[in-house]
């Protein structure tokens, strides 16, 4: 086993081939600060910063996968390997620099990834599809 969390988010991170350190930072802010966890009366109310959640980030290129056209996917979108590993190496440092717990996947291995999704929440979070 490479890395495990017991109470958090499991990111996997598909960097674009246009992703810059802008698109880090909103997106480690976004997801440090994302009310997502119940409070008291149930609500979705609390972060992951509010609960002292921990991270397990898992590189994850497929996540650019083009299916709109012919039965085989497209990867064009994603970012090369030289240019991806800096950006995840820079995204895990950014989320470890801000307190959180920080595990993560190994990069460009494949890897069997389990996990255990508390409640029907999966969130796509895109910095390209933001409006700042």
């Amino acid at each position: 086993m490479v890395g495990a969390i017991s109470n958090g988010l499991v990111v996997l991170l598909g960097i674009h081939r246009e992703d810059t350190e802008r698109d880090l930072a909103w997106l480690v802010e976004k997801i440090v600060h994302l009310r997502i966890f119940d409070d008291d009366q149930g609500l979705m109310n609390r972060s992951l910063v509010d609960i002292q959640g921990e991270l397990l980030i898992v590189s994850q290129f497929t996540l650019h996968g083009d299916c709109r056209k012919g039965r085989r996917p497209a990867w064009t979108t994603a970012a090369p390997p030289e240019v991806a590993r800096k950006l995840y190496d820079d995204f895990i440092t950014a989320c470890r620099q801000r307190g959180i717990p920080t595990q993560t996947g190994v990069f460009q291995a494949m890897m069997d990834v389990t996990l255990t999704n508390s409640g029907p929440v999966t969130i796509l979070l895109d910095s390209h599809k933001t409006l700042c």
